[in-house]
C-alpha cells in the first residue's frame, strides 16, 4: 500500500483482495524473512537502548525518577539506536514485497544490491528509517510513562501485567501515529531503484514528505496506516507485557544488584 503512488487506494480489504487475485495467496507472505531475522535483535537492542539512556538522561538532569520529557528523549534516543539495527533488513524486506520485484529471495537481493553499489548501499532509506525510529519509540516509551501514572496502581501480579498491556498498546497506537508518514517515506525511498547520473524523485524525508502530500494530498501519508496499527498496536502491548514479565522473572532470580 505504501509503495502505491496513486491518488487513490483499495484499502486493507482491497488490496489483499488485488493481491490474491494477480499474484496468489503465497505472495502475502512476501519478504516475511527479514523481519523474522530481524525481531529479537531489533527488540532485545530497543530495550537495552532505552534502559541505557535512561539512566544516562536521569544522572545528567540530577532527577531522581523518570518524567514525561526524559522519557520521550528516552524513547527518540533509543529508536535512533535502533535504526542503525534495522535498516539492511527493512531494505531487503522492501524490495521483496515491492510488485515489479524480480528477486528470488533474500540472499539474491543482499547480493544485487552490494554488486551495484557496494556494502552502502544495503543502508540504503538510512535517514528515514532513522525518523520512523525516533518517532515511534518517542511516542510510545512517552505514552507508557503517560498512561502507567494515570492508570490505578496495580496491587497483584495479574493488574501489573494488565496495566503494562493496556498501556503498551497506547502506546503502540500513538508510535504508529507519531511515525506512519515517516514509514511510507522510508518504503519509496527504499522501493525506488537507483539510476546512475538520475536523482531519485523520493531522496530525502522532509522534501519526501512535501512531494508525496503536494501530489498526492495528506491522506497518502497514511497509507498502510490500518495494517499497521493492527499489528502494533496490540504488538505494543504484548511486548512491554513479556519484557516486564521476563524482567520480573530475572530480578526475582538474581536479586537487585543484577537487574
Amino acid at each position: 500500500m505504501q509503495l502505491d503512488t496513486g491518488k487513490t487506494s483499495a484499502g486493507l480489504v482491497g488490496t489483499f483482495r488485488n493481491i490474491i487475485r494477480e499474484e496468489g495467496a503465497g505472495r502475502l507472505y512476501r519478504g516475511l524473512v527479514p523481519p523474522l531475522m530481524l525481531e529479537a535483535p531489533k527488540r532485545a537492542v530497543k530495550f537495552a537502548a532505552n534502559d541505557f539512556w535512561g539512566k544516562t538522561f536521569l544522572g545528567l538532569s540530577g532527577e531522581s525518577k523518570m518524567t514525561q520529557s526524559i522519557s520521550i528523549l528516552t524513547g527518540c534516543s533509543a529508536g535512533a539506536t535502533e535504526s542503525f539495527v534495522v535498516v539492511p533488513f527493512e531494505l531487503v524486506k522492501i524490495k521483496l514485497q515491492d510488485k515489479k520485484s524480480t528477486y528470488k529471495g533474500p540472499i539474491d537481493v543482499v547480493k544485487q544490491v552490494v554488486q551495484k553499489n557496494g556494502l552502502l548501499g544495503l543502508y540504503v532509506g538510512m535517514e528515514s528509517t532513522f525518523w520512523r525510529h525516533v518517532y515511534w519509540n518517542g511516542g510510545y516509551f512517552g505514552s507508557i510513562y503517560q498512561i502507567k501514572s494515570l492508570l490505578p496502581k496495580p496491587q497483584t501480579q495479574k493488574a501489573e501485567l494488565l496495566n503494562n498491556f493496556i498501556s503498551g498498546a497506547i502506546g503502540g497506537f500513538a508510535g504508529t501515529v507519531l511515525n506512519t508518514p515517516f514509514d511510507v517515506v522510508k518504503s519509496r525511498i527504499q522501493g525506488t531503484e537507483k539510476i546512475p547520473g538520475v536523482v531519485p524523485k523520493y531522496n530525502w524525508t522532509y522534501p519526501a514528505l512535501a512531494t508525496i502530500a503536494r501530489e498526492e494530498g495528506l491522506g497518502a501519508l497514511y497509507k498502510g496506516f490500518i495494517p499497521k496499527v493492527l499489528r502494533l498496536a496490540p504488538g505494543g502491548g504484548v511486548l512491554l507485557l513479556v519484557v516486564e514479565f521476563t524482567l520480573g522473572i530475572f530480578r526475582t532470580a538474581l536479586g537487585p544488584p543484577y537487574i
